[in-house]
């Protein structure tokens, strides 16, 4: 062979790509990407965080990445899950509120569709653009329509249930009434699911079906695990449920003062943080009987049992990906969608109706298939302790919930088990997900549609080191839910809570130095106070947050948009058909009274 100078040099390049391409390392290639989406967990859930559940592939993971000790979602699911996947504001991207609790005056207006709105773009779209492979299985809940389910929405294979929850053991089986069915999505056709599975269990299954079927793919990975645990009703496997037997036997009280002083221990919260007040509807535990305290803590425990389950299955998947070769080529992200659930719908005359219906509630059956239990509200605050309040609230405990990330490329190792105190939030996720992938975010335009841009920030140069805030302190951050609102900037909180929790009146606090908010500060900080009302006045109108109407109820509202959505649907040719015949009895009733008799013939 003659070697020419071009031959030569197109050699030498050739010699140079492959030298490069031996000596470059295993994080020269995009990262694969799992984010685990739990229901319903409170601030101190996890053990990483302090709590006595076991959840020690939580830990693990917490122990070689970074724990973010001050990060808020939205106080409800759908909301939440709504900003998790698009980086921006639920009331721009038109899940302002969920649907089940949104007031009939807010139906159909832009920020309150209860459904993504075409004026977003999913980070799951972005990464299969890009050349991820992008799973999803778990509870969805973002929009049933063609266009909002997950294929529309850039996920490349999926199993979802569309709405709010059901029940863990029986795919076919509503949680409460508020739907005609369980709706079941396989690829984004309704899909044909067993009678029975383990929630948790299943979609481990699903996402472990997914890498193997697509195991030979030189692509990385985007996996989105949006589990049901621990949303009501609560379930577990006997074995789980049967290991924290008398756990919680000394209640409630002392839970709260465990979860508060292991997690000032841990350095999650400063050394002299305050217990959140309780409201008056708290119970304290001494003033239960014997019966109802081993049927409250039975409720505990099937909670505990319920958690770990999820992590004894995340185990599943980590284990699978050492296998494979993919763990050290994959970085986790874990999450909460808000705080700890303390409804109890047993409590509503309609929704013990139901469940007596439905379900059975004796304390030996709890956990187990045909079993529902919550936790309520006493234990639910000890599920966010030390913070204030829990689920649906705007305190620190309904939207501060625990958030570990971990196989970061390129951390050393000098800067695993740390824990990040400065201010974050869940439209931080998108950009941190974006910067991971090196993938530019489209801004204003994404195919041809108008687009909003991203509300939050990467948080990789406080997971890197390179900076030590998320946010400037001069920095706003609005929050509403329900009336529910708050406004932060830099290390202070505004806040107003609607009953039963709160006077929905504005407070003020620093959330730094005391995450229990029990210091109100705006006697100390009148022009702070003042300001920041002012603040969330403009961040509201420039997001289009709605008033609440005068007299607004969350639990009434359930109840009315239940008969609005399922039961008029549901019944309404039967009340029809019974409307009829009872105006054809009062008419016919009518003529029968009001005839004229006719007048007999003289003689």
């Amino acid at each position: 062979m003659t070697f020419t100078s071009s031959t030569l040099k197109s050699w030498l390049a050739l010699c140079a790509c492959a030298a490069l391409f031996i000596c470059t390392p295993v994080w020269a290639k995009r990262p694969n990407i799992v984010v685990m989406l739990a229901d319903d967990w409170g601030f101190s859930d996890v053990g990483a965080f302090g709590s006595e559940i076991q959840t020690p592939n939580l830990n693990q993971l917490a122990q070689s990445g970074m724990r973010f000790s001050n990060f808020h979602v939205s106080a409800s699911c759908s909301p939440t899950r709504s900003m998790l996947l698009t980086g921006v504001d639920n009331h721009l991207n038109g899940v302002g509120n969920m649907r089940e609790t949104i007031p009939q005056s807010h139906v159909g207006r832009a920020g309150y569709l209860s459904v993504l709105n075409q004026r977003v773009v999913t980070v799951s779209s972005l990464l299969q653009d890009s050349g991820y492979r992008t799973y999803v299985a778990g509870k969805w809940h973002v929009g049933k329509e063609p266009h909002n389910l997950p294929p529309a929405r850039g996920f490349d294979r999926s199993l979802v249930m569309g709405d709010s929850g059901s029940d863990n053991w029986e795919t076919d089986k509503l949680y409460l009434d508020l739907t005609d069915k369980v709706y079941w999505y396989d690829n984004g056709q309704e899909a044909k699911m067993p009678k029975e599975f383990y929630s948790t269990e299943f979609y481990i299954n699903k996402t472990l079906e997914y890498l193997q079927a697509d195991a030979k793919s030189d692509k990385p990975f985007f996996a989105y695990i949006a589990f049901q645990a621990n949303h009501i009703p609560l379930q577990a496997p006997q074995s789980f449920i049967d290991k924290y037997k008398g756990r919680y036997d000394k209640g409630w009280d002392v839970l709260r003062n465990e979860r508060r002083d292991k997690a000032i221990a841990l350095g999650l919260v400063p050394a002299n943080s305050q217990m959140a007040h309780l409201p008056s509807t708290h119970v304290a535990w001494n003033s239960l009987s014997a019966s109802d305290k081993a049927y409250q803590a039975r409720r505990m425990e099937v909670y505990a049992a319920m958690a770990e389950a999820m992590d004894f299955h995340i185990g599943r998947l980590i284990a699978h990906l050492k296998e494979t070769g993919e763990f050290d080529q994959t970085v986790f992200m874990f999450l909460s969608d808000n705080g700890a659930e303390a409804s109890d719908p047993y409590a509503l005359a309609v929704g013990r109706w139901w469940l007596d219906q439905n379900y059975n509630r004796d304390i030996d059956r709890l956990g187990s298939k045909g079993a529902y239990s919550v936790i309520g509200p006493n234990w639910a605050s000890a599920a966010t302790a030390p913070l204030s309040t829990y689920k649906f609230f705007a305190g620190e405990g309904g939207i501060r919930v625990p958030l570990i990330i971990s196989g970061i490329p390129n951390m050393p190792k000098s800067a695993s088990n740390r824990i990040h105190a400065s201010l974050t939030h869940v439209n931080d996720i998108v950009p941190t997900l974006l910067d991971l992938a090196s993938i530019q975010h489209p801004g204003t335009l994404y195919k041809g549609q108008t687009i909003y841009p991203l509300t939050g920030h990467s948080l990789m140069p406080v997971i890197t080191g390179d900076a030590t805030r998320v946010r400037r302190p001069d920095e706003i951050l609005g929050y509403e839910l329900s009336g529910n609102r708050a406004l932060f900037k830099g290390d202070y909180k505004l806040v107003s809570n609607l009953t039963p929790v709160g006077d929905g009146q504005w407070h003020l606090y620093n959330i730094v130095k005391d995450p229990g908010e029990t210091q109100d500060l705006q006697q100390e900080l009148p022009d702070l106070f003042l300001s920041m009302q002012a603040d969330y006045a403009k961040w509201a109108k420039a997001n289009g947050v709605l008033e609440m109407p005068k007299g607004y109820d969350p639990i009434e509202q359930v109840i009315i948009n239940s008969l609005v959505f399922v039961y008029w649907p549901r019944y309404k040719l039967h009340l029809i058909g019974i409307f009829g015949v009872l105006l054809l009895a009062i008419f016919w009733f009518w003529r029968r009274r009001t005839r004229t008799p006719l007048k007999q013939p003289a003689h």
